[in-house]
């Protein structure tokens, strides 16, 4: 099965909760009218697309249907898909490209799949030719810095780490040395998900960020924010958090085949406007793609 076939898979439980309910609304009215705009409103905020995305296009249906682009219920879906695509498109850059090696910093809460997220795009650039190593910044969690490692096992890399409850700051500068003296493409960085308090954990990242900018001027070249699609609009308000203490270039969403919330991807690029980089859609190592935002909205909108 191709990536698109196991993305329109993945996204079956949100087409359920959005296009297929859209369908079934456009069936049971024969005018667009205030009380179809109500139940089209309650079915872009169940699938958790947000109160100002779901807004938003709200508004743009308002103006198709005084500018005749929308004259019946039928016209709806193609219209939506084409505003969703355009939402999900806009401002996106592509990554830049850089001197080996290529430094990336993961962050996340705890439970979103930060740590296995890692291990895949480990493996997505082992793929790719490029070696790469990796770092166990979540000193921790020992079970964070052993499941590191059990990754570098499985993909072939280095697993530069200290001892639990080390500081994370030293790991990293270890890190970011062999992988300058080894010639490694790509160094990808774990970062603690949770410390005692938000301000403890954000004054730490920036400490490591310091270090890498340091060692590495101009990196790290992308910090990646995880996120667990299954938490809908909470993911959102992480994305949020995060953006306030990590300068994050890019989103991992994680879980989008375990959940109706899939709309968050819409949320998230249109409150935030900061690019989703990858998505998973399965536990396999091969599940963790680039996010494509055009292909996004078409396994979305896919009969």
């Amino acid at each position: 099965m191709g990536f698109f076939d196991k993305l329109k898979v993945g996204l079956e439980k949100t087409r359920k909760g959005l296009t297929e309910k859209i369908e079934q609304l456009i069936v049971g009215y024969a005018d667009i009218d205030d009380e179809f705009l109500d139940d089209l409103e309650a079915i872009l905020l169940t699938a958790d697309v947000g109160v100002k995305t779901t807004a938003q296009l709200l508004s743009d249906v308002r103006a198709g249907i005084k500018n005749k682009q929308i004259q019946s219920p039928e016209e709806l879906k193609p219209f939506l898909q084409e505003k969703i695509s355009t939402i999900l498109i806009s401002g996106e850059t592509a990554e830049p490209e850089v001197q080996p090696p290529m430094v990336i910093m993961v962050v996340g809460v705890n439970g979103v799949g930060k740590t296995t997220t890692i291990g895949k795009l480990g493996n997505y650039y082992r793929e790719q030719g490029k070696t790469v190593m990796l770092a166990a910044g979540d000193t921790f969690r020992a079970a964070a810095i052993e499941q590191l490692e059990i990754w570098g096992d499985r993909i072939g890399a280095e697993v530069v780490k200290h001892t639990e409850g080390s500081d994370p700051a030293a790991v990293v500068f270890d890190a970011v040395q062999s992988a300058k003296a080894r010639k490694v493409d790509v160094l990808i960085i774990d970062t603690a998900g949770r410390l005692h308090t938000k301000s403890n954990l954000m004054e730490e990242l920036k400490k490591i960020y310091r270090i890498i900018n340091r060692e590495l001027p101009g990196a790290p070249h992308s910090t990646l924010l995880v996120l667990d699609a299954t938490t809908g609009q909470n993911a959102v308000n992480q994305a949020k958090l995060f953006g306030e203490a990590a300068a994050v270039s890019g989103l991992v969403l994680t879980k989008l085949d375990g959940t109706a919330k899939g709309g968050v991807v819409i949320a998230i690029k249109s409150e935030l406007n900061v690019p989703v980089r990858w998505i998973g859609i399965g536990e396999g190592v091969q599940d963790l793609r680039p996010f494509d935002p055009a292909e996004f909205s078409q396994a979305l909108f896919a009969d």
